[in-house]
């Protein structure tokens, strides 16, 4: 039987190296769709909860617990720290991480583990179809040397490879899974078609075919054009505030032309994603040198900067020095109702404080150790800074909050605050990209 015959028939065994957010998603959404799967993790701890029934990722996450405690109970659905277990896959999906060094350059040792370990089990014929995001030319330089050399086999014929990259976000895995759009990257138009059979079975988006390149190619082209549409934002955010009118009235008015979509400036960005995928995009090009997309990795960079220099100026007005005080960041995720801590602005903002003599608090209600009670955790701050827009920093009491500050500084990096509500309740407030208007 044809592979993309036994697909429409849930007869092939899929493996997922890989449980992380990504992996965690695509697995329990193939055993929730009739497939055999078998999840491989490096983390015990994470394969006992799995296969406990527990999602293993905190935060809100619309439908997945309930999918991870089902599929598992069926047994559709088993982890495990044992390549072995992928020996009679027909389909591996590869879901690791691929972080870029702090000189920029793509840092591959999951992906290359995960090739090795997987080259030396897979059967023939396995389809093998890497999931993360990686530099254009990775399929080609990297994981078809290393799947031949571990295999013994040769692409195309004793093994397909395809590059379908995951377009999914934390608080939205299942959702966009379900409904995004995917790029089926093939080694050849045979795998292709069969990378659309098998994606059908759990997308309703639209899935294109083309070849491994071009797959690559788009994923990291994508996140790389958030990222300067987000740094133009951030810089125009800068300039609102020099000038001294309001970012939010600025950017409403200017999105009401037709075609234009300026984002929302903000205390950084941060995440697997987009910090390195620009990075990734431009990875291995000779004689090519960015300047467009190196600015705005730069300006993007240097937000958390900025928010520090915020908090140092409302201080100032009171009389007092960041060397000294004890300050409260509110929200440590990179991403609101999230558990993810990767590459998280707030991160950066308290390294930013600490080395400038500040005490630090943090609260976030979904990262540990930094759970709890929110006002006995900042109690007796010099000032309150908001970081991560969570739903429990929504509609803020300001006169609690003032009540257990010691200073009444607040500063907003995510526009969670009116400035209005913050003057009334007697704060020295600033938000980024906030300034007053000044009529003539």
């Amino acid at each position: 039987m044809h592979l993309i015959e036994r697909i429409a028939a849930r007869k092939v065994k899929i493996g997922v190296i890989g449980l992380g957010y990504v992996g965690i998603s695509v697995a329990s959404a193939l055993a929730g769709a009739g497939f055999e799967v078998t999840g491989v993790e490096i983390k015990q701890e994470r394969v006992a909860k799995i296969n406990a029934g527990k999602c293993p990722i905190d935060g809100i996450e619309p439908g997945l617990p309930e999918l991870i405690a089902k599929v598992t109970s069926s047994k559709n659905l088993v982890a495990s720290t044992d390549y072995a277990s992928l020996a009679d896959a027909d389909v591996v999906l590869i879901d690791v991480e691929t972080p870029v060094a702090t000189d920029s350059r793509p840092r591959f040792e999951a992906l290359r583990a995960a090739c090795r370990e997987l080259g030396r089990v897979m059967k023939e014929g396995v389809l093998v179809i890497v999931e993360s995001t990686i530099a254009p030319g990775t399929c080609a330089r990297i994981v078809v040397p290393l799947l031949e050399k571990a295999s013994g086999r040769k692409v195309n014929e004793g093994f397909s490879l395809g590059h379908c990259p995951e377009r999914v976000m934390p608080g939205k895995l299942l959702k966009n899974l379900k409904e995004l759009s995917r790029v089926c990257g093939g080694s050849n138009a045979e795998t292709s078609d069969a990378m659309v059979a098998l994606y059908r079975t759990i997308v309703e988006g639209k899935l294109d075919k083309a070849d491994c390149t071009t797959a690559e190619m788009v994923k990291t082209a994508e996140n790389t054009y958030r990222d300067v549409n987000i740094a133009f934002a951030n810089e125009l955010g800068l300039i609102c505030e020099a000038v001294g009118v309001d970012f939010r009235r600025v950017r409403d008015l200017v999105n009401e032309s037709p075609g234009r979509d300026v984002h929302f400036a903000g205390a950084g960005v941060g995440g697997h994603c987009i910090p390195k995928d620009p990075w990734l995009l431009v990875h291995g090009i000779e004689g090519f040198e960015p300047k467009l997309i190196a600015a705005a990795r730069a300006r993007n960079d240097s937000m958390p900067l900025h928010m520090a220099r915020l908090v140092e100026s409302a201080l100032e007005e009171i009389g007092k020095r960041i060397y000294g005080s004890t300050l409260a960041v509110l929200g440590y995720a990179y991403l609101e109702n999230s558990d993810d801590t990767r590459n998280s602005p707030s991160e950066a903002i308290v390294e930013h404080l600490q080395d400038w003599g500040a005490k630090v608090l943090i609260h976030d209600p979904w990262v540990e150790p930094y759970t709890g009670d929110l006002w006995s955790r900042i109690q007796g701050a010099d000032a309150a800074i908001i970081m991560v827009k969570h739903d429990g920093y929504q509609n803020l009491d300001l006169a609690k909050l003032k009540s257990v500050l010691a200073s009444p500084v607040l500063v907003d990096g995510r526009h969670v605050v009116e400035s209005a509500d913050a003057a009334a309740a007697g704060f020295v407030f600033r938000g980024l990209g906030r300034g007053r208007p000044r009529y003539l």
